[in-house]
């Protein structure tokens, strides 16, 4: 095939010659260059080992602050006593002094559910003052602001029922510790 090129002979295909001269500027083109040469990479720098500790460490729980007042009380009954104490402590100006009077604002009849720790997990009617919904707001509020209320430690959860007698001048007694009516 060299001697194909050098030989000296008229040039019978034309359209043949100028294919081949294209093909051989594409070839030259092609000639690759060498990249530029990076750095070799530097060694990691060491690094500091630390000794695999001996045991694994464990990991303690949460610290739970113990509750601040613990209730003696075996059954719900017993421990309605200790929740309308703390309700009374904490709402002093709220109490009516005295025995009410025989007409009342409201009265009705809420369920308390209480952690062990003392927090309230559920409030619930059993019997609402349902013509006083500003009553019925009031004491689900002053029920759940009276938490935290004694730990029921012997029972765990507790659920205590109470009445609430309430006047029209906003005050109330709770059943547990009333001081009766005229």
């Amino acid at each position: 095939m060299f001697e194909f090129f050098t030989q000296k002979r008229t040039l019978k295909r034309p359209l043949l010659w100028a294919a081949v001269a294209v093909v051989a500027v594409v070839v030259a083109a092609c000639v690759s260059t060498p990249m530029p040469q990076q750095a070799p990479p530097a060694p990691p720098a060491p690094v500091a080992t630390q000794p695999a500790p001996a045991a694994p460490v464990a990991v303690a729980p949460p610290v739970v602050a113990a509750p601040s007042m613990v209730s003696a009380a075996n059954t719900p009954r017993e421990f309605r006593r200790d929740a309308a104490g703390q309700i009374y402590k904490l709402n002093s100006n709220r109490i009516y002094k005295g025995k009410m009077q025989p007409l009342l604002y409201a009265i009705g009849v809420f369920e308390v559910e209480i952690d062990n720790r003392g927090q309230v997990v559920k409030t619930s009617w059993l019997r609402a003052p349902s013509h006083a919904p500003e009553v019925m707001a009031e004491i689900d509020r002053i029920a759940r602001q009276a938490a935290p209320y004694p730990a029921p430690v012997r029972m765990g959860r507790v659920v205590y029922t109470d009445t609430w007698l309430w006047d029209k001048s906003g005050t109330f007694q709770l059943d547990t510790l009333t001081e009766g009516q005229y």
